[in-house]
């Protein structure tokens, strides 16, 4: 039968299953439930682990969130692997296929440039040395115990039998895959896909590159502009460095950096790079958010903690939010890990988020500490243009240099394999342009400088990256756990290596604090914000790292509490550069705005404030904005009964507001017209088409399009996600510097006839008719009607069988396995960070991916929420129990303590020697 056949047989077998799932036809029913159901885990009674040396209690409250109690730390990591491998073991599995480059085995030729582009880069064989040469004998020995716990799950569903729904869809259409054990490895690399996530400014890179085909130096600054340190402040009192590389912190610090340093890593670049090349390096970056969550510029999260001395409970308050892709089952796994009794055989006592596939906790608190993370956004990627001089040689200081080279071979589901050569420079560069023949292909305008070489049939891209560093970040997990004062604290901080994060701390005795982890790259020349010219080795990195002993870090500050949402860490005084891309500042001021508030004339800020802090979802631009937008005389009265929204508007971003609605609309149509449509095509969504001129320059368009002939139509090329101008917070700064001239070069605009008009009020009025229209044709004309909520929207995706670009799925299999839509309030640059790419519409594509906020002075006082639920199973009851709650802005009680726990306990499984 040929192949084409087969395949829409299969397809056909697959749509049947997962409408017979959904619908729960006669005669079918019974089966479908049935296979769905077999697949739940076991929750009480008794079940037998090989390995075991004492039983291990697994506890699961209403929403199925277990905790654990053991005798000994093997025990009770063995048990975390077998409980997570319960609940989530497809997730598990597409994961370590994720970072091993090893997806076209499970889903066929689709996922080939992805695994292509992973292999290049070469994560799993980073974690493997990480397992053979740098991880602690310790961790080793908690990776092990985890994994005998998971592969005795998987004895028990051999093949993937009964292990989930997944697996019986992904065998309609690939009968002959079978997960293979579990390997410590599997669980160190997915660190390296958290790392990819929040890697600093690489996208940045690439698109300021991109802009050169239009724009000046000049206008490029312009929508880069430098961070308002006067307005939005900084994380820390910026301290010094000392002539022995200590740093001391500024006012408020008391006690010494811990001794020690680490090794770290990032980014060196200049303008060498072409359309082309980028244009497909970007769009192959694209390629990976559908699986990770989008990355680059706006992720983020929030985090901050307030002194006992200023809160209502007398002890530290500590709330987290950090900013991750949305995806089914979310991201993050809660769970408590506990010894009985503490010792030296048994050392946790730790409950909070972990990550489906790895051991330990990675945010939460233990019986003494409690910590957060968010982005530090240091630049530790850098791309470097290659001259590549022949099929094995690169130039090098004007000598020909040897790549490495080693080959790869990717089985491919239903395929024949592939074999991809990958090569590196002799710094280990792995060059991710190699595995495209567009991306070989360099532009003949390319401003490379004077210097540099000649192009010929292309400049190649390498990627230095601190990720590609074998680390320590996983013994830095379990000593986080085990942390019980600042100084532990700090030396957990220590060996967290990537991604570089903002640790935020609070203890039971009343302190707080903050550390900047993280390899941080030393350049001799560049700054990172382009790239580099690898045929230069002086813009090499550094052989050693920043210190660890030279990060920022802060205790006990005056101030009484400490916020981190991805400013800026410290000012321009604190000379070894961390990155020239903080994130703008916006969320962590509103923060620090509310706090102070609060603690004006001597009040308290409760656990209750510390949750409303998190939901608030004002456009804190619209304050500058909207007395702007009512100022413009509009004639229409169409579009002059929108205008008047906005009116007694009192810019919250509540789903429920049709204010919010035509105020986003507003702002996407400013963006569109200021900026969108005078960039290049590589930056605009795909299918994005425009008129413009026939021969582009450096300069904004300045001549109306009369005639076709001196137009051409330019469609963009960008996934939606990537797109520009997205409408975070970096353009919230530009926009609010531009408009501070109404004459700015960038308001000038191409109308709906096509022809240019200037100026700020124009503008203004063309965005207010624009959003108008545009709302209509999405909600209706009746405004009464509109809310915000009915264009932001949230649909919880399966990244694999249930993603729309997929080519096994099908509309009932994604009905089946995804969740939504959700309405939701607030926006990019708001507290409530539901993030939206403004260039694309307005769904959702970034979220708080989880909320907590921990009590200090009593810890089963905290609370905390998934976005998802515990169960990676499709319905489940918690496959997504807790959604609606965090849609509103709930929490739910954290039991921690024994005596919680039992109360809110539902159902008891005990895990028994084999």
């Amino acid at each position: 039968m040929p192949r084409s056949k087969k395949f829409r047989r299969a397809r056909l077998i697959v749509i049947l299953l997962a409408v017979l799932l959904v619908a729960g036809l006669a005669g079918g029913s019974w089966w479908a439930v049935d296979t769905v159901r077999s697949s739940f885990p076991q929750v009480s009674g008794t079940v037998s682990v090989p390995g075991m040396s004492a039983p291990v209690d697994v506890v699961r409250d209403d929403k199925g969130i277990p905790q654990l109690y053991a005798d000994t730390d093997a025990d009770l990591f063995r048990a975390q692997g077998y409980v997570q491998a319960q609940d989530r073991f497809w997730e598990m599995d597409v994961r370590r296929h994720i970072t091993s480059g090893r997806l076209a085995e499970m889903f066929g030729s689709s996922a080939v440039e992805n695994d292509s582009f992973l292999r290049t880069m070469g994560w799993r064989q980073v974690a493997q040395k990480e397992w053979d040469h740098v991880l602690s004998e310790d961790t080793k020995r908690n990776l092990t115990a985890y994994t005998e716990g998971v592969n005795a799950w998987l004895a028990e569903h051999p093949g993937g039998a009964g292990a989930s729904v997944e697996y019986a869809l992904l065998g309609a259409v690939n009968s002959g895959y079978r997960p293979e054990k579990w390997d410590p490895v599997d669980s160190v690399a997915w660190l390296k896909a958290m790392a990819w996530s929040l890697s600093g400014n690489m996208q940045e890179e690439i698109d300021r590159s991109l802009l050169t085909q239009n724009f000046s130096a000049e206008q490029i600054a312009q929508l880069y502009p430098d961070y308002p340190y006067d307005r939005n402040g900084t994380i820390v009192k910026t301290g010094k460095v000392g002539t022995d590389g200590t740093y001391t912190p500024g006012e408020g610090a008391t006690v010494p950096a811990p001794s020690g340093a680490v090794t770290s890593a990032s980014t060196s670049q200049a303008r060498a790079v072409t359309q082309q090349l980028l244009g497909d390096l970007s769009g192959k970056m694209g390629a990976l958010p559908q699986l990770l969550g989008p990355n680059g510029q706006g992720i983020g999260s929030n985090s901050w903690v307030v002194s006992g001395a200023n809160t209502t409970t007398n002890k530290p308050l500590l709330a987290n939010d950090p900013h991750l892709g949305p995806g089914m089952p979310s991201i993050w796994y809660q769970m408590g890990l506990h010894c009985r009794s503490t010792s030296s055989s048994c050392n946790y006592d730790v409950a909070g988020y972990t990550f489906a596939g790895m051991p330990g906790v990675v945010i939460g608190h233990n019986k003494d500490i409690a910590w957060g993370f968010t982005n530090l956004g240091a630049d530790v990627t850098d791309l470097y243009l290659e001259k590549v001089t022949g099929p094995d040689t690169y130039l090098l200081d004007g000598k020909d240099t040897k790549f490495t080279v080693r080959k790869e071979t990717i089985k491919v589901a239903g395929g024949e394999d592939r074999t991809i050569t990958v090569r590196t420079t002799q710094d280990g560069m792995p060059m991710i342009s190699d595995q495209s023949s567009e991306e070989q292909k360099v532009g003949s305008n390319a401003p490379a400088g004077n210097a540099a070489p000649d192009r010929a049939t292309g400049y190649g891209v390498a990627l230095r990256w601190t990720a590609l560093v074998p680390g320590k970040t996983m013994d830095a997990v379990f000593k986080l756990d085990r942390a019980t004062d600042f100084a532990s604290f700090r030396l957990a901080a220590q060996d967290f290596a990537v991604p570089a994060q903002n640790l935020i701390y609070a203890d039971t005795k009343g302190n707080i604090g903050y550390q900047a982890p993280g390899l941080i790259p030393v350049r001799a020349k560049g700054d990172g914000r382009y790239p580099a010219p690898g045929w230069d080795s002086g813009y090499a990195w550094k052989t050693d790292f920043l210190p660890f002993k030279s990060l920022p870090y802060a205790y006990n500050p005056p101030e009484g509490y400490i916020v981190t949402a991805n400013q800026a860490v410290v000012d321009e005084t604190y000379k070894p550069m961390l990155t020239k891309d903080w994130e703008y500042g916006t969320r962590a001021k509103e923060i620090t705005d509310q706090i102070q508030a609060k603690l004006k004339n001597g009040g308290k800020i409760s656990p209750n404030d510390m949750q409303s802090m998190q939901l608030d979802n004002t456009s804190v631009l619209a304050k500058d904005l909207v007395p702007l937008l009512l100022k413009i005389k509009i004639d229409d009265p169409y579009v002059r009964e929108a205008q008047d929204l906005l009116k007694d508007w009192n810019y919250h971003q509540d789903a429920d507001s049709a204010a919010a609605a035509y105020y986003n609309g507003v702002w996407r149509a400013l963006l569109t017209l200021s900026f969108g449509q005078k960039f290049p095509a590589d930056l605009r969504v795909k299918g994005d088409c425009l008129l413009v001129r026939q021969k582009r320059d450096n300069t904004l368009p300045d001549d109306a399009l009369n005639g076709a002939a001196q137009a051409v139509t330019e469609c963009g090329t960008r996934k939606p996600s990537l797109a520009q101008p997205d409408g975070g917070d970096r353009w919230t700064e530009v926009v609010r510097q531009q408009l501070s001239d109404p004459k700015s070069q960038w308001w000038d605009y191409i109308d709906s006839n096509h022809q240019q008009q200037h100026g700020l009020d124009n503008l203004l009025a063309e965005a207010l008719k624009d959003a108008r229209q545009d709302l209509t044709s999405r909600l209706g004309k009746d405004i009464s009607t509109w809310s915000w909520g009915r264009l932001h929207q949230l649909t919880l995706q399966e990244p694999t069988l249930g993603s729309d670009d997929s080519s096994i799925a099908s509309p009932a299999i994604r009905k089946l396995l995804n969740r939504g839509p959700y309405k939701l309030s607030g926006g990019s640059a708001a507290v409530n960070a539901s993030g939206w790419n403004a260039a694309a519409g307005y769904d959702v594509d970034w979220i708080p991916s989880m909320r907590m906020v921990v009590d200090l002075s009593d810890f089963d006082a905290s609370r905390w929420i998934n976005v998802g639920g515990a169960s990676g199973h499709a319905f489940h009851p918690n496959y997504n129990d807790q959604t609606d709650l965090w849609s509103k802005g709930e929490l739910l009680p954290w039991a921690y303590t024994k005596d919680a726990v039992t109360k809110s306990g539902k159902d008891t499984l005990t895990l028994t020697a084999g």
